[in-house]
């Protein structure tokens, strides 16, 4: 994995955002995996302004987003489908067409999750999956005891990501505990992976991601196997890493080879 130890939560988010406009400007029908959350709405301002100042273009782009909750219309104003028509769709030149989030409504969700690995197989895999992660290391809505291969399926959400998540809903507001959600092994799938994670609550997740066993206790740890999975975090979340000097020398030598290529 690559470390990226930053200063704060706008550094990350501008790091971030460098990531998937270099891709875009490599691929311009790049397939995008997209996470919801308030780690990346910063991520999707940058790309925003990007596009609005024709530095990249979403009309080629197909995305697909990690996860949504089961039972909720893509009307509803904490449906996932609804954040990312807030949040991203709304403001740049993509077909919302192209833009797939997994159907919380769905008849027969089992068959839903079927579907929703064949359309990603379809548009040729994900070239690049953004990500947050969860106190308890969860990514997408696999929570721990998550299997490291698992691919799209229904899945109950823990009573930690329920409460995390109440401030989203209204008092007396129904609030699904469960939810569709991309598998682990569906997002090792990915080209690339990067996880953002920020604030003083995420570094117990990121120290076992990072410096713990690779175990379905911390689903996060399966970026461990990724041949290409960057960690983009601030001071506070790696607070607790033991080589946080190690993983700055790293960073900042791996820039240097990457200015001398010109990449």
């Amino acid at each position: 994995m690559q470390i990226v130890i930053l200063k704060d939560s706008a550094s990350v988010a501008e790091y971030g955002a460098n990531i998937f406009i270099k891709q875009l400007q490599k691929k311009s029908d790049s397939v995008l995996g997209l996470a919801t959350g308030s780690t990346p709405v910063s991520l999707y301002q940058g790309l925003i302004a990007a596009n609005k100042a024709k530095q990249i273009s979403f009309a080629g782009v197909k995305t697909f987003n990690l996860d949504e909750y089961l039972g909720l219309e893509g009307t509803h104003p904490q449906s996932y489908r609804y954040f990312m028509n807030e949040q991203l769709f709304d403001h740049i030149d993509i077909d919302k067409s192209q833009t797939f989030v997994p159907p919380g409504d769905a008849a027969n969700p089992i068959e839903a999750c079927h579907g929703y690995e064949a359309q990603i197989t379809a548009a040729g895999g994900i070239d690049i999956q953004l990500l947050g992660i969860g106190r308890n290391g969860h990514i997408g809505f696999n929570e721990p005891s998550s299997g490291l291969m698992s691919r799209t399926r229904v899945k109950t959400l823990t009573k930690a990501t329920i409460d995390d998540n109440a401030r989203f809903f209204k008092e007396g507001e129904y609030q699904p505990h469960l939810s569709i959600t991309m598998g682990i092994g569906t997002i090792l799938d990915a080209k690339k992976v990067v996880l953002l994670a920020t604030g003083e609550n995420k570094a117990d997740a990121i120290k076992a991601t990072v410096e713990g066993a690779l175990t379905a206790a911390c689903p996060a740890s399966a970026l461990q196997l990724h041949q290409d999975a960057v960690l983009v975090i601030d001071e506070a979340a790696a607070s607790k890493l033991s080589d946080r000097d190690f993983y700055k020398h790293i960073e900042a030598e791996n820039q240097k080879l990457m200015a001398r290529l010109g990449l």
